[in-house]
């Protein structure tokens, strides 16, 4: 099975990546195979989450920012998503969605694209304008 042509990468595979203590680690790599020449696309709240998280290690943070520039599209266009973050903020406060997934959420609306790579299963839960869902790609074996 191959997988999308662009997918919005949340931080929970990139973690996995550079975290070979990681419980998703071999599934993570295996991700990045599978992806190919697709293109993965995140933001920057999300890079600051994945930095954040692998503070453990200077080398893993080098590793994953050196990575990071080469294999994601990184837009920049997400304080123009502000008021629908915060309007997914509100919506999914009982979860708690996080600032990250809000603006991950606001992303794949703004690109009309729903085809997303998390570890995160609020991504079942989260909805797009419309009612669409999210198929997360990360999981896929095939």
């Amino acid at each position: 099975m191959t997988i999308s042509q662009r997918i919005i990468i949340d931080s929970g595979p990139m973690i996995a990546l550079f975290d070979n203590s990681d419980k998703y680690h071999q599934l993570a790599l295996a991700f990045i195979k599978r992806a190919g020449n697709a293109t993965l696309v995140t933001n920057i709240a999300v890079i600051t989450e994945v930095t954040h998280l692998l503070d453990f290690s200077f080398a893993a943070q080098r590793d994953f920012l050196q990575w990071a520039e080469r294999a994601l599209a990184v837009d920049q266009q997400t304080i123009s998503d502000w008021p629908r973050v915060l309007w997914l903020l509100e919506k999914y406060q009982d979860l708690p969605a996080d600032f990250a997934d809000a603006s991950l959420v606001a992303l794949c609306e703004r690109l009309n694209c729903f085809n997303v790579a998390s570890v995160d299963s609020d991504f079942t839960i989260y909805r797009a304008r419309k009612n669409q869902i999210f198929d997360n790609q990360f999981f896929n074996v095939g």
